[in-house]
């Protein structure tokens, strides 16, 4: 087998194993999408991983092929150096190697004996003055493979920390209500003083009142228009790279769009302001957490989980404040900057806290998880193909509606931004 055939092997091989790790990366992409929704895989879902299963064991079977003829031409290969190496040795022409004269004294003895005709000596200094010429990359560009090593490069966090906390619900049509009481039933001391005189006075009387909550589908989505060109020669392939990318954006679009929701609330802030010393501000912090979660209580009561959603540079404040190693007596703790990404960091005062990168520089509320829903409907991935033109059309989408329940049970907290 000649060294070209060798390296097409190689390369080969390298490709293969590339494209199996992004088939391995896309499913599980497409599992912890589903994962993370806590859903079952739909039918689009389920149909790709069933194209990139059986692509992959196409892969390891040309891999098994590629192993076993590289390991039948390694063996061939070793086996006639071996034998040139033994004819090459009883031919005496292996002995020396390069020639290399100890001192000015072995050389000039070399000469001498050259000059008298001694043959050996002669061919000593022959192979000495002997230049060879030097091949480089330069000179043969056209056997040296141009690879690309490894996954693409994104530095996207796709995660959806506040979705995930709150917990996206299916949506149930393009419009639907949720009613809500906005006016309780009255109790009262029957009659001035509850006394014996006041037997057969007139009990209190209100109705209760019930409104209701309005929300729409939003649909959020994108697409892009492949050529087959470009998805039949590219490698890593083109085409799962599109489709990761705009499951990415959906979901940093929907992120988006409920911290949004979040920021509109009405409710006076609570300010957070840090102290002297570290003591200080933790108290502070600690305090300031402790206000809001009155306020909220006043709202929804004790309905949800309490939430401290904070942008990333509201985390950068906090964090120090509630190492993960602390004293017993900490206002909180759990907070390590070797685990700095969007979701569950620490807590304050037993409040989870959630880094999101959805929200603007600065923010940060305590929220119960009863005071804002977040509804949603995954379409997920479409694709049609373009014969006329050798394209493939392929889009990503999902009706996605953040809807606030009570706007005082959202309480900023400000003061703690960079």
């Amino acid at each position: 087998m000649s060294g070209s055939n060798i390296n097409s092997g190689d390369l080969m091989v390298r490709r293969l194993e590339t494209e199996l790790r992004e088939k391995q990366t896309v499913c599980q992409e497409i599992i912890h999408r589903a994962q993370s929704s806590e859903r079952d895989l739909n039918e689009d879902e389920k149909v790709m991983l069933s194209e990139y299963r059986g692509r992959m064991e196409k892969i390891k079977d040309q891999l098994d092929t590629v192993e076993d003829v590289a390991r039948v031409s390694h063996e061939s290969t070793e086996r006639a150096r071996r034998v040139g190496d033994a004819i090459e040795s009883m031919r005496g022409k292996l002995q020396g190697g390069p020639v290399e004269y100890r001192s000015a004294g072995e050389y000039a003895l070399d000469m001498y004996k050259s000059h008298l005709g001694d043959r050996e000596a002669g061919e000593r200094i022959e192979m000495f003055y002997r230049e060879a010429a030097h091949q480089k990359t330069p000179d043969n560009l056209g056997v040296i493979p141009d690879p690309i090593i490894g996954n693409i490069i994104n530095f996207v966090d796709a995660q959806r920390p506040v979705v995930s906390a709150l917990g996206a619900q299916p949506m149930p049509s393009a419009t639907w209500h949720r009613p809500i009481i906005t006016q309780q039933p009255s109790v009262a001391v029957q009659g001035s003083a509850g006394a014996a005189a006041d037997e057969k006075t007139e009990l209190v009387s209100q109705k209760m009142t019930l409104t209701r909550l309005t929300a729409n589908a939003v649909t959020y989505g994108g697409y892009l228009n492949v050529s087959r060109q470009n998805i039949d020669f590219s490698q890593p392939q083109i085409l799962d790279i599109v489709i990761n990318g705009l499951a990415e954006q959906y979901a940093i679009d929907t992120e988006a769009a409920v911290c949004d929701a979040i920021a509109t609330t009405n409710t006076s802030a609570v300010t957070y302001t840090p102290g002297t010393t570290w003591a200080e501000s933790q108290y502070a912090a600690a305090q300031a957490v402790w206000d809001a979660v009155a306020v909220v209580y006043s709202s929804v009561k004790n309905k949800g989980r309490l939430l401290l959603v904070v942008s990333p540079d509201v985390a950068g404040t906090f964090g120090p404040l509630f190492p993960s190693v602390n004293p017993q007596n900490a206002f909180g703790g759990g907070f390590s900057a070797a685990g700095y990404g969007q979701g569950q960091l620490g807590n304050v005062s037993g409040v989870q806290v959630i880094m999101s990168a959805g929200l603007g520089a600065g923010e940060a509320y305590l929220l119960s998880t009863a005071a804002i829903e977040c509804w949603e409907q995954r379409i997920g991935v479409l694709q049609i193909a373009e014969p006329s033109v050798l394209g493939v059309q392929v889009s990503y989408a999902g009706y996605f509606t953040p809807l606030v329940i009570e706007d005082g049970g959202i309480v900023p907290i400000t003061g703690a931004g960079s």
